[in-house]
């Protein structure tokens, strides 16, 4: 697939639009934890949100340690970050509400 790397300006006009993502120091990645009650609102975080990489065909840098679901999205193919990445994370950001 072909995607396009965003500038430094709209990376930050789209991070202004979520909560809780951080921009790695490279420039290159967005990062967020994501904290749940318990293991299994953490798993099934993680399985809908499987379903959500899936459908995008972009697939998350994760893991995870009882309830927390640490998350890091940039595109490899382009060894930055894409429009693909905030998707993923909005969706991200939605199944995360549904939990809390």
């Amino acid at each position: 697939m072909n995607y396009e790397k965003l500038d430094a300006a709209a990376v930050m006009r789209e991070l202004a639009t979520l909560q809780g993502w951080e921009l790695k120091p490279e420039g290159d990645a967005i990062f967020r934890s994501f904290k749940f009650k318990n293991f299994i609102e953490a798993f099934g975080f993680m399985a809908e949100c499987a379903l959500s990489a899936e459908k995008l065909n972009h697939h998350p840098e994760w893991s995870n340690v009882y309830s927390r679901v640490d998350v890091l999205l940039t595109t490899h193919e382009t060894k930055s970050l894409t429009d693909i990445d905030f998707k993923l994370a909005r969706a991200m950001d939605k199944a995360s509400l549904r939990r809390n």
